[in-house]
C-alpha cells in the first residue's frame, strides 16, 4: 500500500488540531512570560566570585531595601538574574551596594532597564507587525496565483498560507507558555525575531508546494485535483525536509553550545521550523484538496 499525503489528510488535520488546542490552552492557562523588553523594568545578571546566594535570600534583601517587584532566577551555580522595577542609575548602584554588602563581591555581567510605557509600545508594535506581515503576504500570494482559478480560487492559496503560518506561530507560543510557567523562560525581542523568521520559513515552504501544484495543473489536465496535489507534494517534500534539517542541526549546536541570551531564540526557531516543515507538507496542500472536495460535493 502506497503512502499518501493527501489520503491521510484527516490524520494530519487531527494532529494539527491537537497541537493547536494544547498550545491555546497553555497560553490561556499560563499566559506568556514577557521579558523587560515588553513589560518594562530592570534586569541585572550577576556573576558571584563564589556560589550565588539562595534565591529567597536575594529577594528578601532587595525587598527590605525598598525595591519592588523583585524576582530572582539562578542560571548557574554562581550566576543570578534579578528582575525588578525600572531603576534610575542611582537606584541601580544602591542595589549593587546592597547585594555586595550582604553577599560578597561579584561582577555585573549585564544591566538592562526599560520604562513600562516603552515596553508596552514595543509589545504593541510586535503584535501589529506580525498581523500586518501575515495580511500582506496573504494578499500577495492571492494576487500571484490569480491566473490559477480552476479548480481552486487563488484567494484560497493565500488564506491557507496565512493559516499555516498562524499554525506555525501558535505552537511555539504554546510551548513557551509552558516553559515560562515551569522554567521561567521569557519572551523578549529575540523571540519576536524568531517568530518573523519562522513565518519566512513556513511561507516559503508552503509556497514552494503551491507553486508546483500551479505548474502541474497546467500540464496534467486529465488528472484529478487530488492526484495533482499528491504529485506536487511528492516532488517537493524532500527539498523541504533537507532545507529544514540543515537549519535544525545548526540550531541544535546553538542550543548546546550557545549562551543564555541565544537559547530562547534558537529554541523558538527549532520548534517553529520543525512545525513549519510539517505543516507545509502534511497540512497545507491536503487542506487545499479537502476544501475543493467539500466545494464539489455541494
Amino acid at each position: 500500500m502506497t503512502f499518501s499525503f493527501v489520503g491521510l489528510r484527516r490524520l494530519w488535520f487531527g494532529i494539527s488540531a491537537v497541537l493547536v488546542v494544547i498550545s491555546l490552552l497553555a497560553i490561556a492557562t499560563f499566559g506568556l512570560r514577557f521579558s523587560i523588553d515588553f513589560v518594562g523594568g530592570s534586569l541585572m545578571e550577576l556573576s558571584f566570585d563564589s556560589e550565588a546566594p539562595a534565591t529567597p535570600d536575594l529577594t528578601s534583601a532587595l525587598a527590605e531595601a525598598g525595591y519592588q517587584s523583585v524576582t530572582v532566577q539562578s542560571s548557574t551555580d554562581n550566576r543570578a538574574i534579578i528582575r525588578l522595577e525600572s531603576l534610575s542609575e542611582e537606584r541601580h548602584q544602591e542595589a549593587l551596594s546592597t547585594i555586595e554588602s550582604r553577599f560578597g563581591s561579584f561582577t555585573e555581567e549585564r544591566f538592562d532597564s526599560i520604562g513600562p510605557i516603552i515596553g508596552k509600545e514595543l509589545r504593541k508594535s510586535a503584535i501589529i507587525g506580525v498581523i500586518l506581515t501575515l495580511t500582506l503576504i496573504g494578499l500577495y500570494i492571492s494576487w500571484t496565483f490569480r491566473k490559477v482559478s480552476d479548480p481552486v480560487a487563488s484567494w484560497k492559496y493565500g488564506l491557507l498560507t496565512v493559516i499555516c503560518a498562524g499554525h506555525d506561530v501558535i505552537i511555539p507560543l504554546g510551548v513557551f507558555a509552558i516553559l515560562g510557567h515551569f522554567l521561567n523562560m521569557e519572551i523578549g525581542a529575540a523571540f519576536i525575531a524568531a517568530i518573523l523568521t519562522i513565518l519566512g520559513y513556513s511561507i516559503s515552504d508552503t509556497v514552494v508546494v503551491f507553486d508546483r501544484t500551479r505548474e502541474n495543473l497546467s500540464h496534467h489536465t486529465g488528472e484529478s485535483f487530488a492526484d495533482i496535489v499528491e504529485k506536487s507534494v511528492r516532488q517537493t517534500y524532500v527539498r523541504s525536509i533537507n532545507t529544514s534539517v540543515t537549519t535544525l542541526l545548526v540550531l541544535v549546536a546553538i542550543l548546546i553550545f550557545g549562551g543564555d541570551s541565544t537559547r530562547a531564540f534558537a529554541l523558538a526557531l527549532f520548534i517553529g521550523i520543525f512545525v513549519g516543515t510539517y505543516s507545509s507538507i502534511f497540512f497545507a496542500s491536503p487542506a487545499l484538496v479537502e476544501w475543493e472536495l467539500r466545494r464539489s460535493a455541494r
